[in-house]
């Protein structure tokens, strides 16, 4: 029997394509040696024809390579000699307003252009069914094939260390702020519980620019951002209530942006946790107890995958989340009236984001007991069915189905 060749293009080396392509297409080969042959590429010439020839099918996210004029031309081509196509996307193609690459999206037509490679693939894979049934009104043919975590790999294995506090946590990127808003007050509601309490924001990063326009020429420049204007100092002040609860010696070494060793720093009421390479990123789950996942409700992040909720999943973290879009897929309330129910998370609804992330981080603060049996009912949740040995299986199904 030959084996079928496939082509996985990943996007970049981001988390992305971690999850979507390169993780997913080596459990691929490593599960099903006899039957599948997998090359991954992050670079790919169009008109290198003959590189094309050997592969049944190609597996890419968004957009082959970086133009996207002439993107479903060429998969129309590939289909012409019989290769499947398979597009696979993550993210809705038009972010919110709020989003910070909004305008560059609009400006090219991102977006439309996004639209046009799910028009003419011959399948395409996604994360969540309430994303599959947006891109359905587009193509037909797609399929659910969920974020998954491999339970072997390190990162997810990192001990959480005991302490004497109830550590919160949230870990995630730069486009957030909108987002994590919704804890404005949060901290400040548990102040009289603070000395039980200390805070870490996973993934701080100081890299990157600011577009400047001039006034009176509309001439755009571009210079490095200054570490004081990064948005994760924004983050800080929503964790710290503007530094009110860490001591001014801290605030002092906080405010040189320098990734070092700070003394006794957990003795401290809020951790700063530097960005980590996306192989090891997910270490950071294991500095705290409770997760927070807070999404603003729109059609964005209503589309995101529920990475945030098998992530805290698979370290047995108590999660705090939206009740919005991904995470109303497997979040069930666990409470009832006040008192704690079968439950694998503590769910905000969205007219009481003013008060319920601040009640519930209390309510598990004085029941800590809480905090690892939600813990365990999420894991018990998320094993199974985002293990990437088992969406690989289905992956594998798929694939299978495709070459006759």
């Amino acid at each position: 029997m030959e084996k079928i060749n496939v082509l996985a293009i990943a996007s970049d080396t981001s988390g992305v394509s971690k999850f979507r392509t390169v993780d997913p297409h080596v459990k691929l080969q490593n599960m099903y040696p006899n039957e599948f042959h997998v090359d991954i590429e992050y670079s790919v010439d169009t008109t290198n024809i003959n590189f094309w020839k050997k592969y049944q099918i190609i597996h890419f996210h968004r957009n082959i390579g970086n133009d996207y004029e002439s993107c479903p031309e060429f998969i129309k081509y590939l289909q012409s000699i019989g290769i499947v196509v398979i597009m696979d996307i993550d993210d809705y193609w038009l972010p919110t307003k709020e989003h910070p690459i909004q305008q560059i999206i609009l400006q090219n037509k991102i977006h439309e252009k996004i639209i046009a490679n799910i028009k003419v693939s011959d399948y395409i894979t996604t994360t969540t069914e309430i994303f599959a049934n947006e891109i359905r009104k587009y193509n037909k043919n797609v399929i659910v094939l969920p974020n998954a975590i491999d339970p072997n790999e390190g990162q997810f294995n990192e001990p959480t260390l005991p302490s004497e506090k109830i550590r919160v946590g949230w870990l995630g990127g730069s486009s957030h702020l909108h987002d994590l808003k919704l804890l404005d007050g949060m901290v400040s509601k548990l102040s009289p519980i603070q000395d039980k309490l200390q805070y870490y924001v996973c993934g701080f990063d100081t890299r990157g620019t600011v577009t400047e326009i001039n006034q009176q020429t509309g001439q755009k420049t571009q210079r490095p951002i200054s570490p004081s204007e990064t948005v994760w100092v924004k983050y800080e002040e929503i964790f710290t209530n503007k530094y009110k609860i860490i001591t001014p010696n801290y605030k002092e070494y906080l405010d040189t942006f320098v990734e070092g060793y700070y003394p006794n720093v957990d003795k401290e009421n809020y951790v700063r946790v530097w960005t980590r390479p996306v192989n090891s990123y997910a270490k950071n789950y294991s500095k705290f107890d409770i997760s927070l996942a807070p999404i603003q409700n729109h059609i964005f992040n209503r589309m995101k995958s529920q990475l945030k909720v098998i992530e805290a999943g698979f370290y047995k973290k108590a999660l705090i989340a939206s009740n919005v879009g991904p995470y109303t897929i497997d979040l069930k309330h666990a409470l009832d009236k006040g008192q704690f129910t079968d439950g694998n998370a503590l769910l905000v609804n969205e007219n009481n984001n003013h008060s319920d992330w601040a009640k519930y981080v209390k309510k598990l603060v004085d029941n800590p007991n809480f905090i690892t049996d939600i813990g365990e009912r999420l894991y018990e949740t998320v094993k199974d069915t985002y293990n990437l040995n088992v969406v690989t299986s289905n992956r594998y199904s798929f694939y299978k189905s495709l070459i006759k």
